[in-house]
């Protein structure tokens, strides 16, 4: 998914936004509305690009573990119904919003499975260009914790980035910003500018199972979103736009008091640049479009010191495989003449029909030849 590079140069200096906004939780119609509205302001504010929070749209359950079983089915049903599907007639909507505002739009959401037959949810990004197409989405590929119960794991092909006017741009969700090997597979496909999406702020005694909303600027000091979001950027010398959910109103209409008591939503958005200075942000506990020019002169100064794609990587001491496929749950097969060991003719060691590296090496030593030979014949074939 990754292009192999841009057609024409990226722009030497843009505007970055957050759009720390409210959804109106669980409807989907309303949270639109909303969205369309805000995408229109960051227009009007210069944006090239523009980050919603982690699930806006239609909001974070966070409802998960205060409710019953029961309780917990009937949410997860509205939730399903109020999500965005990538045919949907909303994603046309939020295209054409986006096209008049002139602007790249990152948005966090539940997404519907567009699997046949499935209803599974997925927290995902949705990647947006100027011109308002869907370029692309990513699945948080492990969610945390309880989320485990709401969403689906992502399938590795979403850990991708893709070119843009403004550089090459990947996004990742929550815990995955801290994912080291996550965030190094971004940076070797070149990313330059992200998206960091988040379920709100908090303050953290001792361990991550030991949150509370933040109230003031001071939480910063014990939230890991702080530092991990400075270190992000350093560390792969990419502008990063980072959004978190603020929710206001704790008992939205159709929840009872208490049902949404795992509550972090505090905002905190920031977006800082490649040296990991702040250069807007945490705004916490009130709706704001956060923005802040960059320039690229500040990508090339801290690269001048650290440059992790260049002269301080180490690729021959350490090394990283990525793994780009999409997994399905059903896979034809041919149905030709078995060999003598049980294999159809025309499967080839993978039931997507490709070569595997296993079965490579087993046909290079039947058959006494460099084991590169037979990927060559093997690519040939697939060609």
């Amino acid at each position: 998914m990754h292009a192999t590079g841009p057609e024409t140069e990226p722009k030497e200096s843009f505007t970055l936004a957050a759009a720390q906004v409210e959804p109106v939780y669980h409807d989907k119609e309303a949270t639109l509305d909303r969205t369309c509205e805000w995408i229109a302001r960051a227009g009007d504010a210069g944006a090239d690009l523009v980050v919603f929070p982690e699930t806006y749209f239609p909001g974070y359950p966070y409802w998960r573990g205060s409710v019953s079983i029961p309780r917990w089915t009937e949410l997860m049903v509205d939730l399903q119904k109020n999500s965005l599907h990538v045919e949907d007639e909303a994603v046309e909507v939020l295209g054409d919003a986006i096209e008049d505002a002139d602007c790249h739009v990152v948005l966090g959401a539940n997404e519907r499975s567009d699997r046949r037959g499935s209803e599974t949810l997925y927290n995902s990004l949705f990647f947006f260009d100027r011109s308002g197409d869907l370029v692309r989405r990513h699945r948080k590929l492990m969610p945390t914790h309880g989320e485990r119960t709401i969403w689906g794991r992502g399938d590795p092909s979403s850990l991708a980035t893709h070119d843009t006017d403004i550089g090459t741009l990947g996004g990742l969700v929550c815990y995955e910003n801290h994912m080291t090997l996550s965030k190094a597979a971004l940076c070797a496909m070149g990313e330059e500018v992200h998206a960091a999406t988040w379920p709100g702020f908090w303050t953290q005694n001792g361990h991550p199972g030991d949150k509370a909303r933040a109230e003031s600027s001071e939480a910063a000091d014990t939230c890991d979103i702080y530092p991990a979001v400075r270190e992000y950027a350093f560390e792969t010398q990419s502008f990063v736009a980072s959004c978190s959910m603020y929710l206001g109103d704790l008992e939205p209409e159709g929840f009872e008091e208490g049902e949404l008591g795992y509550d972090l939503a505090a905002g905190g958005s920031m977006l800082v640049n490649p040296a990991g200075v702040v250069k807007a942000g945490p705004v916490l506990n009130e709706e704001a479009l956060l923005t802040a020019e960059f320039d690229r002169d500040e990508r090339r100064a801290t690269k001048a010191y650290f440059d992790a794609m260049g002269h301080y990587a180490r690729w021959d001491a350490v090394n990283l495989e990525v793994n780009d496929e999409t997994f399905d749950p059903v896979h034809s097969h041919d149905h030709g003449r078995a060999d003598a060991t049980g294999r159809q003719s025309g499967d080839i060691g993978r039931g997507d029909g490709r070569l595997s590296a296993a079965r490579a090496e087993e046909i290079a030593t039947d058959h006494d030849v460099p084991v590169e030979a037979v990927e060559a014949v093997a690519r040939s074939l697939e060609e």
